[in-house]
């Protein structure tokens, strides 16, 4: 079966997925995905060591507040949704961005825990944080 995926998902072999898409909109992935990389370093250097493969808080957690996280709750999924998007658009392979999309999912999946342990470290500071900040996307000013 591995062989087959393989076989199947070789770049030379996925014409049966290919996107016809015109140079701009894959141009416009290029865009994208510079935004997405900078957006991704922007959140690595505001997390600091904060930053864990799993979902859980350390001992020495802060709560952080600030550069993207001043608007927006998850600005490392976010880049990774973007990334994504991006690499698909030059790519011009709906396969390649259906599959992103369940990835990114999934993430969003994960989100509700992780805010959950956050929640349980944090407390009202979080709560309030979650009042004025947007999971994904910045909150319309009140």
């Amino acid at each position: 079966m591995a062989g087959l995926i393989t076989y199947m998902l070789n770049p030379m072999r996925m014409a049966w997925a290919a996107l016809p898409l015109p140079v701009w909109l894959r141009w416009t992935g290029v865009a994208i995905g510079v935004a997405a990389g900078a957006l991704l370093v922007w959140t690595l250097l505001n997390l600091g060591r904060n930053l864990t493969d799993t979902v859980v808080t350390r001992k020495a957690h802060t709560l952080v507040t600030t550069g993207p996280y001043r608007w927006i709750r998850h600005p490392f999924y976010v880049s990774t949704a973007f990334s994504i998007t991006a690499n698909r658009l030059v790519a011009a392979n709906w396969f390649l961005l259906v599959a992103g999309w369940l990835t990114v999912l999934l993430l969003v999946i994960r989100t509700r825990r992780e805010e959950g342990l956050l929640l349980a470290r944090f407390g009202a500071a979080y709560r309030s944080y979650m009042d004025r900040t947007g999971r994904f996307l910045p909150r319309a000013s009140r």
